[in-house]
């Protein structure tokens, strides 16, 4: 061998072994340099910058500068450029990951490095990266409702159907929300709305790599989320393949049809699947300084939770707030997001995308006593009623059950409570007709709607109560509505008309009703058709009145309604012939639902009758059942208080 070529290579290998050892007992400040070297080399060949593991090599590089000694002065500028270089890789992979990787290393320098002059750059970056990642987030949901317009699109166009590039296009779309933010709370949505397209797609075109993509995607969604709403639903989709082996891969009810997908097939129709989001549609409310009513409405009914969250003055939140989140739903598009109430309760009501598969509603609250949230069905909405202290109070007397029906009674005389202000509801009205008359246009909403109207009149003569009516016209209402009307109106009575009507014609007679469970099926029967709801519905509901009890006045509402019911027959049988008494019921009703006064609902006969709905269309006899309830109304003002009546014009010595 050449000797000057022998001491050439011995030199090559002792520079090398020296080098070795001066890296591996080399001091924080030689491996800063080392480390300063590797990053400037990276920056001067952008070819290497398109390959993760020469950021990953500078990265370890300054790392070591920290780990060699954590609490030397190298240590937090070793820390800080290690976060650094994770957050020019995030600009290169767009992996949320790196991103998190960079705000890891930051906060620490920032906590464990207070007086190093690398405290405010960490600072003042993890900052920025915040306003990265909701900019992501932002982009990422831009992203997601632009994909599922192309969707909604395809879908309103069949002939498009038979095309797979506009299928693609919109599979690239929702992928693109995958990609974009693999780690963000859009992610989810994006990766399992691709799946849900090529499995739509293979229903047309057959392809067993478009079914097979479908099964992937979804297994996907179910590893990698298992958190997400969206991993239950696509496991539910892999569920229902298993079963269903040479069938195409479908969600669970999804009745796609199939078909092959040509240029001169007939497109396929698809009839919603139910696991398509909801939409709430919009938000209401009544409000009075006592009470307030929020209704949040959906376009179909979907589980939801809400909880109240407490004062957070670390970030200047003074308010308690109360939020509803709905899961499975999207927030349409012409819905008001902040709605101001600025009553004594509350401040606002706000509405949000909260996450991909959720709305969230939130209530700020100013003060209150107590609340309820409670759902009604057909159309599905939520309910959510605030009450201040005033009416909490009010409401002590039928709350604990330790107190007797006699104590309740002697308590309610000696606080010698008035009846001032009468609600009375016409019900239904506008678009709901109610029940069918036995005669031909015979409606129960313009029926009950006269009889409305001549109560009001009676019990302002006979009484001199202020006296209230929840319409006086044919216009709809919805139910919770006419509640909310007597409660933000302060009513200290509020009575609901109707119309009965049974698919039995001889069916016939006259009832009230108080609201309270029942097993009773002819009540159950009764309070479905006036919910304009299934029965099924009704046994759902009396879950939702364990929490209302306590809020109702059932004692109060019984007697009112057993005074009615005896004075309104006693009168009518006095007038005509065949009056039957149906007696006095307990039921679930919507319109009674959340009342803050003692309220009954009146069934003054069944329309469905021949000879009842004769009578119910005839003046008099609306008149005479007026004057009824009057009577009993009465009778239960002066039990309540004995002197309301005495020199007031009123006939005091009424007999029983």
């Amino acid at each position: 061998m050449n000797y000057s070529r022998f001491i050439h290579i011995l030199l090559i290998c002792l520079v090398f072994v020296l080098g070795s050892c001066t890296s591996t007992g080399a001091s924080p400040n030689q491996l800063y340099f080392e480390a300063e070297s590797c990053y400037q080399e990276l920056e001067q060949n952008p070819s290497r910058q398109k390959y993760r593991s020469y950021w990953l090599k500078c990265i370890e590089r300054f790392e070591a500068v920290h780990d060699r000694n954590p609490e030397g002065p190298w240590a937090a500028a070793g820390l800080y450029k290690a976060a650094n270089l994770y957050q020019e890789l995030y600009r290169h992979s767009y992996r949320s990951a790196d991103l998190k990787a960079a705000a890891s290393r930051f906060e620490q320098v920032v906590k464990k490095y207070p007086k190093s002059a690398y405290r405010p750059k960490a600072r003042d970056a993890l900052k920025k990266i915040g306003d990265a990642v909701k900019a992501d987030e932002k982009a990422a949901k831009q992203a997601y409702f632009q994909a599922e317009s192309c969707y909604r699109e395809l879908q309103q166009h069949p002939s498009r159907q038979k095309y797979r590039s506009y299928w693609m296009k919109c599979i690239k779309g929702f992928e693109a929300v995958h990609d974009r933010d693999p780690e963000g709370p859009w992610a989810a949505a994006g990766l399992f709305m691709t799946a849900r397209l090529y499995q739509e797609l293979y229903s047309h075109s057959r392809s067993p790599a478009d079914e097979q993509k479908a099964r992937s995607l979804f297994q996907q969604v179910a590893e990698q989320y298992p958190s997400s709403a969206y991993s239950r639903r696509a496991r539910s989709a892999l569920d229902d393949s298993e079963k269903s082996a040479h069938a195409p891969l479908k969600l669970a009810g999804d009745d796609t049809a199939s078909g092959e997908v040509t240029t001169d097939s007939p497109p396929s129709r698809r009839n919603p699947a139910p696991g398509e989001a909801v939409t709430v549609t919009g938000i209401r409310y009544w409000s009075n300084p006592e009470y307030t009513r929020v209704v949040i409405d959906a376009d179909q009914a979907t589980d939801f939770k809400h909880n109240l969250l407490k004062k957070d003055p670390s970030i200047n939140q003074m308010n308690q707030r109360l939020y509803v989140d709905l899961d499975n739903s999207r927030l349409a598009n012409h819905i008001q997001e902040q709605i101001p109430i600025n009553d004594t309760l509350l401040k606002d009501v706000r509405a949000g995308q909260y996450q991909p598969d959720t709305v969230r509603v939130v209530v700020d609250i100013k003060s209150f006593e107590n609340y309820n949230v409670f759902s009604l069905k057909n159309p599905f909405r939520i309910v959510i009623d605030v009450r201040g202290q005033a009416v909490a109070e009010e409401n002590q007397d039928t709350a604990d059950p330790a107190i007797s029906k006699d104590q309740k009674a002697s308590i309610a005389r000696q606080l010698a409570l008035g009846v001032r202000r009468i609600v009375i509801d016409a019900g239904h009205g506008g678009k709901d007709y109610g029940a069918p008359g036995y005669l031909k246009g015979v409606h129960e909403k313009d029926v009950v709607l006269e009889i409305s109207k001549k109560l009001a009149t009676r019990l302002r003569e006979e009484l001199g109560c202020e006296v209230l009516l929840t319409r006086d016209k044919d216009v709809y209402l919805t139910l919770e509505e006419r509640t909310a009307i007597a409660n933000t109106k302060k009513a200290d009575l509020f009575i609901s008309l109707h119309a009965n009507a049974a698919r039995n014609r001889n069916a016939y007679g006259i009832e009230t009703y108080f609201l309270n469970l029942t097993t009773d099926e002819e009540s159950i029967a009764v309070a479905a058709r006036e919910n304009a709801t299934s029965e099924k519905n009704i046994s759902e509901l009396q879950t939702i009145l364990d929490d209302l009890m306590r809020n109702a006045k059932i004692n109060e509402s019984s007697r009112l309604a057993t005074y009615v019911q005896k004075d309104l027959i006693g009168h009518m049988d006095g007038h005509y012939s065949r009056i039957h008494d149906k007696g006095v019921k307990q039921a679930p009703f919507y319109v009674l639902l959340g009342a803050q006064m003692p309220s009954i609902l009146i069934e003054t006969s069944f329309i469905s009758n021949k000879r009842e709905c004769q009578r119910l269309t005839n003046s008099n006899y609306q008149k005479h059942l007026c004057d009824g309830i009057v009577k009993g109304v009465r009778r239960y003002i002066r039990d309540t208080r004995p002197t309301a009546f005495l020199g007031s014009g009123g006939d005091g010595a009424e007999s029983n």
